[in-house]
């Protein structure tokens, strides 16, 4: 039986990098959202364990705003190896290159579920202290 292969063009990995960059930019102003809500916990709270519960979340936010940091870097390096096949007019891609951007896109889905969990955790704690 003859197999065929899947077509991929840069125009559709170009399309899903620009989404993914659209959902990392509204994870950081979400972030800086989050982080508000902190600053006024803080200065309502003085319980140490709550404190620590803020500390806490301070960190993760830190370490998800990093984590986005890295994805968007990710993201202009691929899109540099894109333009260059661009540049040659070679629309379909390379195995490497395609290989490559699937193992972004479990990272993205990845750090979706993560962020996610963050958020339904922050939320919970929010209505609690709040």
């Amino acid at each position: 039986m003859l197999q065929q292969k899947e077509v991929i063009y840069s125009t559709d990995l170009h399309f899903e990098h620009q989404r993914w960059r659209s959902e990392l930019l509204f994870w950081e102003d979400e972030l800086r959202f989050f982080t508000k809500r902190l600053e006024e916990l803080v200065v309502r709270w003085t319980d140490k364990s709550v404190l620590a519960q803020l500390e806490h979340y301070q960190n993760q936010f830190i370490i998800h705003a990093e984590v986005i940091d890295t994805l968007q870097d990710d993201i202009n390096v691929h899109e540099t190896d894109l333009s260059e096949h661009s540049k040659r007019n070679e629309d379909v891609l390379n195995h490497k290159l395609v290989k490559k951007h699937i193992e972004f896109r479990y990272r993205m889905e990845a750090q979706q579920q993560i962020f996610a969990d963050l958020k339904k955790e922050f939320f919970r704690f929010l209505s609690k202290y709040m």
